[in-house]
């Protein structure tokens, strides 16, 4: 290999060839430069200051009965990769998308972004003590390729060779341009060789796996509770990516069988803080005496990224919902103006699209001529009104029962060969009956499909609803094996690979990725490419707008709606930084504040 490459070298100089001089950094961003310097002090939303030490209490709903959270199988416990694993790069979520050294000192890339390399930190150390070695790297890469989850195969089998030339080096190449891999690569989670190489990888487990991360488990009880401790042989406590965080002595997470019981405990002071996401509760039952006495401390945490994309998931692998005018005329008969009023106490506003209230959105901008370009002939398919951004969700009277809007879903589902009769609403050629299940997990989920299933049986249409626990909920996500259910997707100012993860076409058949209403359209492939590929922001923001359309015209979800922010109630006890990060709350930075 070395002889390979001198020969190269020579022949370059002979040919008058100056090769491009390698350009190690401390940090990169998706576009343009990331934002901290290389000598950066702290996270820009993080206390370098903050005291150490306590204990921080979580309620979480649900159950688990395994903690590798890289697999498909079993019912992960939540934050593990959070707190017990780490990655090359981690990321400033005070920016758009850029990540920095953690388990690396240094990336490298080229100008086409094809070659990536990391150098590994000397000090860097698994909790055990062991070095982290480029030969862990190449071997997690392998492992979560070929036995973990879903995702881990679309992004990491873009890599095409690794290379590692020494112990403390890792060079990777692809062939397909996405400019966005070398920052998913750096954030690829850093397992263990000599830990996962004689044990079961893809089975679930309760054994306390091991990371390089600053806490280790200190207790595991299945359904119950998990309890982590800080390491404290902690090998990276003075990276400055660590200053300022990871702050407790102990992190615990307590399971609850539900919201009510969670909110229960945390009156109770058994859990220290608490994301508040039901309207009523924020609304009335925060007025027990240790918030009147000050001691619980209520905030709104403005939300400066897109809004989630949340709503009932129409399953398009079934005959029922193959139509996008029957998707189209149940998501617009979804009446939120009387929820709004009736349930959710006038705090929310409706979610337009899948990246709503933010530059991302198609909402308010026209479709400009790189749009245009992107989209070629399939721009014929998307409403006008789609198309030049005016399109909005039908607005209802609120009265629950707005004749206006029920007459247009009757119209669009006469259009898909259905028609009312005898008070039923039933297929024109077959006479069966438009029936269909939602699922629910939550009380909360219950209620809105409850509000929505009486909207429906105005119009003859029969909806069951199913309340299940969370294993069965969470095997139909893994499985597709539903016809409606709520769903969630999370989105960045820098949407990349995982887009195609949660809307590609192969998530239509492949089982656990995030495309659960089972999209399947070229165009929309094409866009994800096209924002994968893009090397400037308007590029980049041009493909997001014109997928944001493709989304919205293809009426794949009953779109929810979202408050703008987040509702956290703290104790005293916990204290946090006056700056949050873009997306809002950041549980990493909180610190232990004495009474």
């Amino acid at each position: 290999m070395m002889k390979t490459w001198i020969s190269g070298v020579l022949l370059a100089a002979v040919l008058g060839i100056v090769p491009a001089a390698a350009e190690p950094r401390h940090g990169i961003a998706m576009h343009g430069d990331a934002a901290l310097p290389a000598d950066f002090k702290s996270l820009p939303y993080a206390n370098p200051d903050a005291p150490k030490g306590g204990i921080f209490r979580q309620a979480v709903t649900g159950s688990f009965d395994s903690v590798n959270p890289f697999i498909v199988k079993g019912q992960k416990a939540v934050s593990i990769s959070t707190y017990v694993f780490e990655s090359m790069m981690s990321r400033n979520y005070g920016e758009a998308f850029s990540v920095y050294g953690l388990l690396a000192e240094s990336i490298d890339v080229s100008p086409d972004r094809n070659k990536v390399t990391f150098v590994l930190r000397p000090e860097a150390r698994f909790s055990d003590g062991t070095p982290v070695t480029s030969a862990d790297v190449a071997f997690s890469l392998a492992i979560l390729r070929d036995h973990g989850l879903p995702r881990f195969k679309t992004y990491y089998s873009k890599i095409r060779t690794l290379e590692t030339p020494d112990a403390r080096t890792i060079v990777m190449t692809q062939d397909e341009g996405d400019r966005e891999l070398p920052l998913i690569m750096g954030l690829m989670p850093i397992l263990p060789k000599h830990y996962w190489e004689k044990r079961n990888f893809e089975a679930s487990t309760l054994d306390p796996i091991m990371g390089s991360g600053p806490y280790v488990f200190a207790g595991i009880e299945p359904g119950e509770r998990i309890s982590l401790k800080k390491n404290p042989d902690y090998w990276g406590k003075d990276v400055p990516l660590n200053r300022g965080v990871w702050n407790f002595d102990e992190v615990r997470f307590d399971y609850f069988r539900d919201h009510n019981s969670a909110f229960e405990a945390f009156k109770k002071g058994l859990a220290d803080i608490r994301v508040e996401t039901d309207p009523t509760r924020w609304t009335y039952g925060y007025d027990f005496p240790a918030v009147a006495e000050g001691r619980v401390i209520r905030e709104r945490i403005e939300q400066q990224t897109p809004a989630a994309a949340s709503g009932f998931a129409f399953n398009t692998r079934i005959p029922l919902f193959e139509d996008p005018k029957v998707r189209r005329a149940l998501t617009e008969a979804f009446d939120f103006e009387w929820l709004n009023d009736n349930l959710l106490y006038g705090l929310y506003r409706r979610t337009q699209g899948y990246y709503s209230g933010s530059e991302l959105s198609y909402l308010g901008h026209s479709a400009d001529a790189r749009e245009m370009a992107l989209l070629g002939t399939d721009a014929s398919r998307i409403d006008p009104r789609i198309l030049d951004g005016t399109y909005v969700l039908p607005r209802t009277d609120g009265s629950g029962r707005d004749r206006k809007v029920l007459r247009g879903t009757v119209t669009l589902l006469k259009e898909a060969g259905w028609e009312i009769r005898d008070g039923a609403l039933v297929n024109i050629k077959t006479n069966a009956p438009f029936t269909f299940t939602i699922s629910c997990l939550t009380r909360e989920q219950e209620k809105i499909a409850l509000h929505y299933q009486r909207t429906l049986k105005q119009i003859g249409i029969d909806v069951r609803i199913r309340q299940v626990d969370s294993a069965q909920f969470q095997r139909m996500l893994d499985t597709y094996e539903f016809d409606m259910l709520p769903v969630m997707w999370y989105n960045s100012l820098s949407p990349g690979n995982e887009q195609d993860f949660y809307y590609g076409s192969a998530g239509r058949t492949v089982p656990g990725t995030r495309n659960y209403p089972g999209i399947a359209d070229p165009a929309v492939d094409r866009m994800i490419a096209a924002l994968l590929s893009a090397t400037t922001r308007e590029d980049f923001v041009s493909a997001v707008r014109a997928l944001d359309r493709l989304l919205v015209s293809g009426f794949y979800i009953v779109p929810f709606y979202d408050s703008g922010g987040q509702w956290v109630a703290r104790w005293d006890t916990i204290g946090r930084p006056k700056q949050p990060p873009l997306p809002g709350f950041e549980g990493t930075a909180l610190w232990y504040a004495k009474p």
